[in-house]
């Protein structure tokens, strides 16, 4: 049945999808010479569509032409890897004149390309077409589930389809998950299951001898007229009765009402997450989601979280903050590490700076009368020095013009006009770029038109008016991750040359001039340094301008290398190009902040603080991901880096040839290589305070994760205090996932936002989609929805430590109320011969779990807290107890059974010896059956009930109106049931009113008892607080004492954290007292020497 349910609940949520994905319609080549509209799931590999601006790509296409005569289109692959900048696809040369219906009636090409699979950012391909073979490269490829935009039309042939797109090779199936605390419950269902044959088995066996040796002594019983149960000529059938019977009766013994319990308690807790104003976001009107409820408690025992990061850690939008120019460090903007330095160190915002760039003429100069702008998206920059106009008043101004200029031609953006405002807006390949198109519009350099040969610019003039210059583009450079650096040769209205650069510093240092290049290079990189320590991302920018003659030989070598159909074609562009991207002039420097979302640097402290171990999984560039780490402060500097990728200069020799075996073969023995290189590092230093990141690339990781490098390369990432995988396709975060799920054997959670992670968020523990702006996919695969990365912070060390907490407390008093009640039986039974007789009313056993001891438990399932939600935020080390499952231990668990064993033997052993030879009543009787098994029934239930009252932290009015309630509803029962006629109401007709009311010794030994049995419970737990407190006990005490700072930080035991934005703080701290320090040093070393002299 729960088999038939999931399979139910799997139909429900994807066929729908399915259907409205596969009914989508395109525009598809008929054999007639016209396109028409079919459905998706009717398209065949070789077909010939037309895909529209702003629609999704049907399949995985090989581009043909567009719009553009050049053949180029910008699409968006959000679902992919969750990125929403833009990326500039180009069509073969030869296909871009196909433009029109008629031009594809004699369209023939044979196209030879690598078998379906799951890489999205390699394509390995041939078309033969006229008679020629051109090499196909990803640059060419469109694949299904990305989105077509800044584009009018294109036209595509389908290459892969249905399941064979790389967007399908990546999905995964969901599987059904299930809480690791639900599991462990299993086994201790099995384990009392066991306990029960056990205890029926001794009974039987000890029924069996008693009616073989005893029967025939008691001849009361008439025993020649016995039936099976009690015949002793028959010992082995009696004892087989009766272990029925015994099953029967200690059935008690499995808590089946514990489940129902559960579920209703863990769908009350989802509707306190659901309805969490501190997680409600008002911006999108977007609360917190519970989506299922199985998985409560995981939240507080979460190991690792997996995190994708645009959309997810960032806001994707990148703002202007700094730049260097000419060696002079502008902007007074500050990250929210350089605030938090700030605060710690007690000083302002221009102590800061000053102390930062040591210039305090400069800094003086800037001051603080900036004028204040409204926003503008992705312009952050303050510093009246330039804006305004007034960079033409610096020294270096024509320095300044060119930087500007670089900033606003050296880039591939896209100028839209608001046709009723006039404003321009640019959409860009990566959101740094679109960061510096509009700093250079703010500052005077406006790029507002682009045509496929030139950029229209608005630029002051030599007499500081607005003018529209125009320059020709001839050649793009493009950016990737061997070259790390982006160039363009432009010609200007003056017909002079030059080449415009950007690019890392690391590339475009060894490549100035030595003779006027270096000018202004050791400030450069002094700020570049300091940039990147504030979490910055930062670019160096260079020009240089060209000979007629020199760029006419070059060109020709470059358009060879660009039209070679061998497989070394990029590595022969790389080449030539390294020939004109030299002898180059610095201008400065960009440092540009990729806005993080509200929170998020605190919230990954806090987690850090709590001993959650954070992994990114991005499809960004490496240096993007590195710049990412720092900005969250998974990156610090004085972090020893571990890199392990395949982009190096041995590695693409080998992929030049063009063997695939081969280039498998090296690439898996260079990260095996580094894997164990890093392996010893990490190995090496333990114990010592030496940190470690990881940072490895996607096509690296292909291989990290094959089955004999694996566990390696997770022992590696577990000896690192931060992990961080780029470049990385949707199966491979699933894969990675998996690998940390499956080989620390703890809980994984991952998060994400986009379709692109939905592989990751089913395959961990827990799955948490961002409810944010790349769609819903994320969310419909996840868990938990939240709409901001921040929340993750209350929805973990809150409601997940809350919930852990009343789960497992809830479990664990319902073994035991169950055991010591279920022990009286069997006590009871055996001082009855193993007759099978029952202790108490069938109607007393029948309602036990429903309506005496369930509402209480279930309270403490809804409403208990240990400590409220702001000690929770405050001491995020107490989420360590469900992190090491201390409250749900195999020794915690067996110490609640035994409470309750002992509780049983308390309640029993008082209650006969009291009861057996004293006078009950009035009139000297004695008491019976029906009075012991009142009496033992009234001691469970005040017992039970008085010790969830000792195990609860928070009481509300709820708790004490169910606890109260349960016992009193006892009473009121036993008075209505027993007033019922004695053929229904058998041995409990009048008990309470005639016997058990009027009887003190009813009462005191109902007083007895119940505080006798509580003193084991009572005594173990003064014992833990006083000599082996846990973290919540001390809280507590510090709670109770008023005293919320030092003395409790002081007794917890504080965790060792090298990540997050506390330890970036500090680390920025000693810095700068170690700089402080070596400046008082240097000083009074200038004293002495002044003395000598």
């Amino acid at each position: 049945m729960l088999s038939f349910s999931m399979e139910k609940l799997c139909f429900q949520l994807t066929c729908p999808r399915d259907k409205e994905v596969n009914n989508r319609t395109v525009k598809v080549h008929a054999k007639v010479g016209n396109f028409v509209e079919t459905e998706w799931k009717n398209l065949m590999v070789g077909d010939v569509v037309r895909v529209e601006k702003d629609a999704f790509f049907p399949a995985d296409l090989l581009l043909l032409s567009s719009s553009y005569e050049d053949g180029v289109c910008y699409v968006e692959t959000m679902n992919l890897d969750g990125e929403t900048n833009l990326k500039l696809k180009q069509a073969l040369k030869p296909t871009t004149k196909l433009h029109n219906n008629e031009s594809f009636e004699s369209f023939k090409a044979f196209i030879k390309c690598e078998d379906p699979n799951p890489n999205l950012y390699t394509f390995v391909g041939s078309m033969d077409y006229e008679g020629q073979t051109y090499p196909l490269s990803s640059q060419q490829i469109l694949l299904r589930d990305s989105k077509l935009r800044n584009t009018e039309y294109i036209y595509g042939v389908i290459i892969f389809s249905g399941h064979d797109t790389k967007v399908m090779q990546n999905t995964t199936d969901p599987p059904s998950k299930r809480s690791g605390i639900e599991r462990k419950m299993d086994k201790i269902i099995y384990f009392l299951f066991s306990m029960l044959v056990l205890i029926a088995l001794v009974g039987s066996i000890a029924f069996g001898v008693k009616t073989r040796d005893d029967m025939p002594d008691w001849w009361y019983l008439r025993p020649d007229d016995a039936n099976a149960y009690f015949n002793p000529d028959n010992p082995a059938l009696a004892a087989f009765l009766h272990f029925v019977t015994a099953l029967i009766l200690y059935g008690y013994l499995i808590p089946i009402s514990l489940y129902v319990s559960i579920e209703i308690v863990k769908v009350a807790q989802s509707m306190f997450i659901n309805k969490d104003q501190q997680m409600y976001y008002a911006e999108t009107d977007k609360p917190a989601q519970a989506r299922t409820s199985n998985l409560n408690e995981e939240l507080g025992q979460v190991d690792t979280i997996l995190s994708d990061k645009t959309g997810t850690l960032t806001c994707n939008s990148m703002e202007f903050l700094k730049c260097s120019i000419a060696g002079t460090a502008y902007g007074q903007g500050m990250t929210e590490v350089e605030r938090a330095m700030a605060e710690r160190l007690g000083k302002d915002a221009v102590e800061l700076q000053n102390l930062s760039f040591e210039d305090n003429d400069i800094n003086d100069q800037v001051g603080t009368e900036m004028e204040i702008k409204p926003h503008i998206k992705g312009f952050n920059f303050r510093d009246k020095r330039l804006m305004n106009g007034h960079w033409q008043q610096e020294p270096h101004a024509d320095v300044i013009r060119m930087f500007f200029r670089i900033l606003a031609i050296c880039q591939t953006a896209i100028p839209e006009e608001d046709e009723e405002t006039g404003n321009v807006s640019y959409e860009a390949e990566s959101p740094d770029e679109a960061a510096f198109v509009v700093a250079a519009r703010e500052l005077g350099f406006e790029f507002f038109k682009r045509t496929q040969t030139s950029v229209m610019l608005h630029e002051p003039g030599p007499t500081l008016d607005q003018v529209e210059s125009e320059y020709r583009i001839l050649n793009v450079l493009e950016f990737n991750s061997a070259r790390k650096r982006m160039s363009v040769i432009v010609r200007n209205e003056e017909d002079r040359l030059f080449l415009f650069c950007k690019g890392a510093d690391s590339v475009i240092f060894e490549r100035l001039s030595k003779k006027q290049g270096r000018e202004f290079g050791e400030a450069t990189r002094t700020h570049i340094s300091k940039y990147a320590d504030a979490g910055l991302r930062t670019l160096a920018i260079a020009y240089r301008e060209l000979d007629e003659e020199e760029y006419r030989v070059w060109n020709e070598e470059f358009m060879e290398a660009m039209n070679t159909v061998s497989a070394d074609r990029d590595a022969k562009m790389d080449a030539v190009t390294d020939k004109i991207e030299k002898e180059l002039i610095l201008v400065g420097a960009t440092a540009v902040e990729d806005k993080l979302q509200k929170g998020v640097p605190q919230c990954i402290d806090k987690l850090a603080q709590a001993g959650i171990k954070i992994w990114v999984l991005t499809g960004d560039k490496l240096e993007t991901a590195i710049n990412i780490g720092f900005a969250c402060s998974f990156l610090r500097q004085g972090m020893k880096q571990i890199l392990i990728t395949l982009d190096t200069p041995e590695i693409n020799v080998v992929e030049a040839q063009g063997d695939k075996e081969a280039i498998s073969k090296v690439s898996r023995e260079s990260v095996r290589k580094q894997i164990s290189d890093g392996h010893m590092q990490v190995s090496s230093v333990r114990g010592n305070d030496d940190v470690f990141a990881l940072i490895i690339d996607g096509k690296s990781l292909a291989y990290a994760l094959e089955k004999e490098i694996k566990e390696k390369f997770l022992s590696v990432a577990i000896g690192c205090a931060s992990v961080i995988c780029c470049r990385v396709s949707p199966k491979q975060k699933a894969l990675v996932t998996r690998l940390v799920k499956e080989g620390t054997g703890k809980t994984t959670l991952a998060i994400g936002d986009g379709a692109n992670d939905v592989g990751m968020l089913q395959e961990a523990d827990i799955g948490v989609g961002i409810s944010g702006v790349e769609g819903m996919q994320a969310v419909m695969a996840s868990d938990f929805a939240i709409a901001q990365f921040c929340f993750l912070e209350r929805l973990l060390l809150v409601h997940g430590h809350w919930c852990y907490r009343r789960i497992t407390t809830m479990i664990c008093y319902f073994f035991y109320k169950n055991i010591a009640f279920g022990f009286t039986l069997f006590y009871f039974e055996a001082y009855a011969s193993f007759s099978g007789q029952a202790a108490y009313n069938d109607w007393y056993m029948s309602l036990f779990n429903v309506f005496f001891t369930s509402l209480p438990v279930i309270a403490l399932g809804v409403f208990e807290q240990d400590v409220s939600a702001r000690f929770c935020l405050q001491f995020p080390l107490l989420y360590q107890e469900g992190l090491q499952n201390i409250l749900f231990r195999w020794a915690r668990i067996f110490g609640w059974m035994f409470n309750g064993v002992c509780s049983s033997t308390i309640i029993f052993f008082f209650s006969t010896s009291i009861l057996k030879h004293q006078a009950f009543r009035h009139g000297g009787q004695v008491s019976g059956m029906e009075v012991l098994g009142a009496t033992m029934y009234t001691c469970i239930v005040w017992t039970v009930n008085c010790q969830i009252a000792l195990a609860i932290s928070y009481f509300t009015w709820i708790q004490h109106l169910v606890i109260w309630g349960s016992i009193a509803f006892w009473y009121l029962f036993l008075f209505v049931y027993g007033s019922i006629k004695p053929t229904f109401s058998t041995t409990a007709y009048k008990v309470l009113v005639e016997a058990c009311g009027p009887s003190p010794m009813y009462w005191f030994i109902t007083l007895l008892v119940v505080i006798s049995a509580l003193v084991p419970y009572f005594t173990y737990t003064a014992f833990e607080r006083r000599f082996f407190p846990l973290y919540h006990s001390l809280i507590q005490w510090a709670r109770h004492e008023g005293i919320y700072e030092d003395p409790v930080l002081q007794t917890i035991p504080v965790h060792r954290n090298h990540v997050g934005f506390t330890a970036r703080v500090e680390a920025g701290i000693e810095h700068f007292k170690n700089k402080i320090r070596h400046s008082h040093n240097g000083d009074r070393v200038t004293g002495l020497q002044n003395d000598s002299h």
